[in-house]
């Protein structure tokens, strides 16, 4: 489909690139081919199947959350108010050892997708296991993503026997891998203590032969890192840089307690990082230093994490989060400005995931991963600063349109390619079930 958007504010995250005003967007064959001035008074005259009119809206691209598990929606506000390993162990484990069927996690990621939509992410990182039900769900719906096979050292949902977790992992690798051109297979070790050193160094040798992005939970707790210490005799990023894994394939989530050294060691290894502020605030597991990070060059994706410790999918709220965060831990009202976090959420997202070079800004070349934001709300007015104002004061509840891979997904805040009456009613059920 070509389509054309009327942008009365355009905000682009393309590098050096001024907040731009009366401009538009010409979108074919999933691509944006040119970006234009129109002139208030002149009637627009387009050959386009479609014309979107934003001339009161703010026009930016489509957010990318770094990190989550899509089909935790199912667990979300089963278990709140506790500390992380009681709610992992005693929690989420069992409830997942018993509900997280095929079938479930279908019908569960549909829901984490349709809340992603409709608040404003067109790409994901997902990491959970029964992927090949989370692909369908993307695929059905139309969203673009990275999607992780779970690999731990322990029985699993659709892997009950641990010693085969890698053979499952490059089976599913194998069935996905050139599918579709939205959605990319990945694997995701769930953290250091909870794999071996046999575990991880295979499914890095995996990643590296595949070309694709291996993703692990790192530093996530004080807890983790003194049973690395005491297990490997040293800091978590140094265990696995002894392991040969901490290089450019890396994704490492959390990074709540890496300290100056690591951070440095992170850095020389190319080494991609995700920050989950909303999810390590409610789990009480620490503050990670993201703005150090950002100063350091560090490439810092944003991610919401499961609804299950979050507990929603909102990335607008996340950025909020992430900022203020920033400038309360470190005294600096200065640390992680507005610029900064939407680059997260966008330009540096794209960039941890692999996918720089086709999303993250709205420029011509790039896949058509657009959203644009009603303006017509007291809370959005005035706007004196476009990117301050989707930071600060921006919610996913703004969201009119979505538009991913130059596909409208969203219109007016309906939904085009799923029906969500459905997906709300089958997983009305599964929650009875859980219940």
């Amino acid at each position: 489909m070509d389509i054309t958007i009327k942008c009365g504010i355009l905000v682009t995250m393309v590098p050096d690139t001024p907040v731009l005003r009366n401009t538009l967007i010409h979108i074919s064959d999933g691509c944006i081919t040119s970006i234009e001035t129109w002139a208030t008074d002149t009637r627009i005259d387009t050959q386009a199947t479609e014309l979107i009119d934003a001339g009161n809206c703010l026009v930016m691209p489509g957010l990318v959350n770094a990190h989550t598990h899509a089909a935790m929606t199912m667990f979300r506000g089963l278990a709140d108010d506790m500390p992380l390993k009681k709610w992992l162990f005693e929690k989420i484990f069992p409830a997942e050892a018993k509900h997280l069927s095929p079938e479930n996690v279908y019908w569960a990621s549909l829901l984490a997708f349709a809340e992603m939509i409709t608040s404003g992410t067109t790409c994901f990182s997902d990491g959970y296991f029964c992927q090949d039900k989370t692909m369908e769900a993307a695929h059905n719906i139309g969203i673009r993503g990275v999607v992780a096979q779970g690999v731990i050292d322990f029985p699993a949902p659709g892997v009950p026997d641990p010693s085969k977790n890698l053979e499952v992992a490059q089976q599913f690798i194998d069935r996905w891998r050139g599918l579709t051109r939205l959605l990319t297979p990945s694997l995701f070790c769930h953290s250091p203590v909870t794999c071996s050193d046999k575990t991880l160094k295979g499914a890095m040798e995996i990643c590296l032969s595949e070309d694709i992005p291996m993703q692990i939970h790192l530093s996530e707790t004080i807890e983790e890192v003194e049973n690395i210490l005491s297990q490997k005799g040293t800091r978590p990023a140094y265990y696995l840089d002894d392991l040969g894994i901490l290089n450019e394939t890396l994704i490492a989530v959390h990074c709540v307690h890496l300290d100056r050294d690591e951070m440095n060691l992170v850095k020389e290894r190319g080494t991609k990082v995700v920050h989950c502020p909303e999810s390590n605030m409610k789990l009480v597991s620490g503050i990670c230093p993201a703005w150090q990070m950002i100063k350091m060059e560090i490439d810092l994706g944003l991610g919401t994490d499961g609804c299950a410790s979050n507990n929603d999918l909102d990335m607008f709220t996340e950025m909020d989060m992430a900022a203020k965060l920033s400038k309360v831990s470190s005294r600096d009202p200065t640390a992680l400005n507005a610029e900064q976090t939407l680059r997260m959420a966008t330009t540096m997202g794209a960039r941890v995931l692999g996918l720089g070079d086709e999303i993250g800004t709205i420029e011509p070349g790039k896949r058509a991963d657009i959203i644009v934001l009603d303006l017509n709300n007291p809370r959005l007015q005035p706007v004196y600063d476009p990117i301050s104002t989707v930071v600060y004061s921006a919610s996913g509840g703004d969201v009119r349109d979505v538009i991913i891979d130059g596909r409208i997904i969203m219109r007016d805040q309906n939904l085009i390619t799923i029906d969500l009456e459905e997906v709300m009613w089958e997983i009305r059920r599964i929650a009875e079930k859980i219940r």
